[in-house]
């Protein structure tokens, strides 16, 4: 019997729908690709053994991620970022009463699950990473990675056959060659796409995936990993990628020419994931050491101001500003770490998050006859109290440095993790500072879309 459907609703009121199996001493947190069906997934036998196989191991918690499936479906004109996703799978971990739990992220869920576990270590027990990989794109550092020609030229086909045997018949002869043939399994991954979206939906799904880089977040991860992946799948490439980018994280790689986790030798790969489970316990991690987005703000001419204006009546106003800054970091759920003289420095556990408070905060600065320049970065920080340090923390605060005037700033990291979030950028180069990572170095100017 499958289990029963429930609803988390998260900080902005989206309903995200999950169910909880089985009841073992470990949660177990699993997402498959980019659309689901929970009801739906239930009906593919095969997927129905693997999700009792996990029940064995512990309590299975799942979700249809907003836009798919039983969760709310988007708002118009607005697209989930990956934080949005984050925010989704804590939400689910709260309402399912789950402190701690190993994520499972298959394919491309396994983008979401890295951050997850950069972010929140404290409530991530470990991670298992499916035929992953840290972006889609192709790029000169990343060769094996799709171009835009193959990308769209995929998207059109998948358009126009959504929901079709016929798709679904192209997908098993690339994805899952073993089930060739296998009619019930075409008919169900037919059905399940559209249980699972809409072709609009589907699309800008598999836009969000293809501009998301998650690259530069992966050096954060330090909870115990696990990539999998199988030799002639295609996809070995980029998962080596991605172990290689996370510390300490054991690559397996496994016979078979099967991208899908539900076709080919399924039994092989629940046998590396329950041996892993079973050697948590042996691993420590290292809880002090966090992804946090940091935003850095500056007052431009304060000492001009201060002099024009006296000690005591710039004094006031400083007050005045920061008061009104931290209304705003609450509405965005930022963190205030620090007020050093006129800045802020503060933290989120999202990159658009902070773009949009940045940008409240510069708008509310001039109410007050006060102009501000801000900079915003997500690196790798260590925990020290209530406070951050590390070298994220001195490249945000040279981002902000070199900002104009009522201008955001921002490293290329943040703009490579926010995509669906609506907004633009303009490029304004590259800027040196030691020890700065390669794309943290280069800087953007967020816009509106369409300025």
């Amino acid at each position: 019997m499958a289990a029963e459907t429930r609803y988390a609703r998260t900080t902005d009121g989206t309903h995200v729908a999950y169910q909880v199996s089985g009841d073992g001493p470990v949660d177990l947190v699993a997402m498959r690709a980019w659309i689901t069906n929970l009801e739906h997934e239930w009906r593919e036998p095969v997927l129905a053994r693997m999700y009792r196989r996990l029940e064995s191991m512990g309590r299975l918690i799942r979700l249809d991620r907003r836009g798919s499936g039983l969760s709310d479906r988007f708002r118009p004109g607005l697209m989930p970022t990956i934080e949005d996703r984050v925010d989704d799978v804590r939400a689910v971990m709260d309402a399912a009463g789950s402190r701690r739990a190993v994520l499972v992220g298959l394919a491309t869920a396994s983008q979401l699950c890295a951050v997850f576990a950069a972010t929140h270590p404290d409530r991530t027990a470990g991670l298992v990473l499916y035929e992953g990989e840290a972006r889609e794109a192709w790029a000169p550092d990343y060769p094996w990675g799709e171009t835009p020609e193959s990308f769209e030229s995929s998207l059109t086909k998948m358009r126009s056959g959504w929901g079709t045997r016929e798709l679904a018949e192209r997908i098993v002869r690339g994805a899952a060659p073993s089930r060739v043939g296998d009619q019930a399994f075409v008919s169900w991954l037919a059905e399940d796409q559209i249980q699972s979206a809409t072709p609009d939906e589907a699309e800008r799904l598999a836009r969000l995936h293809f501009e998301t880089d998650v690259r530069e977040v992966l050096p954060a991860v330090h909870v115990p990993t696990l990539v999998l992946a199988r030799s002639g799948s295609g996809g070995a490439e980029r998962s080596r990628d991605l172990a290689g980018r996370i510390p300490r994280a054991r690559y397996v790689e496994l016979p078979g020419d099967d991208h899908m986790s539900i076709s080919g030798d399924t039994d092989a790969i629940l046998r590396e994931i329950e041996r892993f489970i079973e050697t948590l316990r042996e691993e420590e991690q290292d809880m002090d050491r966090i992804l946090a987005t940091l935003l850095f703000t500056d007052v431009v001419g304060s000492t001009r101001t201060a002099a024009a204006l006296g000690d005591r009546r710039w004094s006031e106003m400083i007050e005045a500003h920061h008061t009104r800054v931290r209304a705003l970091l609450a509405r965005h759920r930022g963190r205030l770490i620090d007020t050093a003289g006129d800045g802020v420095f503060a933290a989120f556990d999202g990159p658009a998050r902070s773009i949009r408070c940045a940008k409240a905060i510069i708008d509310d600065a001039r109410d007050l006859g006060l102009e501000v320049r801000a900079g915003v970065h997500t690196g790798e920080c260590e925990r020290v109290g209530d406070r951050l340090r590390g070298l994220a923390v001195h490249i945000g605060a040279r981002v902000a440095a070199l900002a104009a005037p009522s201008e955001v700033l921002v490293s290329g990291t943040v703009k490579d993790l926010v995509a669906g979030s609506g907004l633009a950028f303009d490029d304004r180069g590259t800027a040196s500072s030691p020890g700065c990572p390669a794309n943290g170095g280069s800087t953007r100017r967020p816009r509106e879309p369409g300025s």
